[in-house]
């Protein structure tokens, strides 16, 4: 017997799936963090000018809460095929745990951007990711766009993501657009 496909969304994933699914359910996996630690040049930037977009870090102790989708067998192929196309900027499937209020867990995938790949930025002081997303636009639109849906996802969860608020309430206070935020 085959177990079902379950993709892991903790960025985009959480408000614009743009695959097929069976089943959506608010999850967590254990041990790692959310970070605007990743390079967009293809969907929230540009070559040259590239937006933020969240990866995980392994982080002890750490739960990231986000989407879990069930991917129709008859689906999962194309599904994986479109998700590999879509996160092929740095990103690399990893299989994980994942956790469901109710008390559930199942295996499932996640896609994480890691430092190896050339579009890693990494850490860098909370102003200046919030005056880089706040200045970057790519073909998928506003890098402010991203951070604002990612915060309204979380917070309808509801769940609480200390990085992710905090850009949105820097992006907020300061205007979010390009010209309100200087490095």
């Amino acid at each position: 017997m085959r177990t079902a496909l379950w993709i892991f969304g903790y960025g985009s994933l959480v408000w614009r799936p743009a695959f097929a699914f069976a089943e959506r359910r608010t999850a967590w996996i254990g041990g790692f963090a959310r970070r605007f630690w990743q390079g967009s040049t293809d969907h929230r930037g540009v070559p040259g000018a590239p937006g933020r977009v969240v990866t995980l870090l392994p982080e002890a102790g750490s739960r990231c809460f986000g989407v879990a989708y069930r991917v129709p067998e008859s689906d999962s192929a194309c599904v994986l095929a479109d998700l590999d196309h879509r996160e092929r900027e740095g990103y690399e499937r990893h299989p994980v745990e994942l956790r469901f209020a109710d008390g559930g867990a199942t295996t499932g995938l996640v896609y994480i951007a890691t430092p190896s790949n050339p579009n890693y930025l990494g850490p860098a002081p909370l102003d200046a990711i919030a005056a880089q997303i706040a200045r970057a636009r790519g073909p998928s639109g506003p890098n402010t766009e991203y951070v604002r849906e990612l915060a309204r996802s979380l917070r309808e969860m509801p769940a609480d993501d200390e990085h992710v608020f905090a850009l949105d309430g820097l992006l907020r206070e300061h205007g979010a657009g390009p010209e309100a935020m200087r490095p």
